[in-house]
């Protein structure tokens, strides 16, 4: 698992850097393709399937995800419920 961890943690690097030289107009457009994206994977998956995330995925996103208002996160357009990672983050 924390090998799995560094992974997503230098993986997550790398593209944080990526983003440094994009405009605000190129992020906004990555922000809609990949809020397209997940539309269209709840869709294939519907109602009755849940996704499982693994336990480095979910200490990833956690760590994201703390530092944003509560409100924010409720607002936010994600596979899982914000409950969900509210739950993570308190754990």
């Amino acid at each position: 698992m924390l090998l799995r961890l560094a992974y997503l943690a230098v993986t997550n690097a790398f593209a944080a850097l990526r983003l440094l030289p994009m405009g605000d107009r190129d992020k906004n457009i990555e922000i809609l393709a990949l809020r397209h994206q997940i539309n269209v994977l709840q869709r294939q998956l519907g109602a009755d399937v849940r996704v499982r995330f693994a336990a480095e995925d979910r200490t990833f996103l956690a760590a994201l995800l703390a530092p944003l208002p509560r409100e924010v996160l409720r607002r936010m357009r994600l596979l899982i419920r914000p409950d969900t990672v509210l739950r993570w983050i308190a754990i």
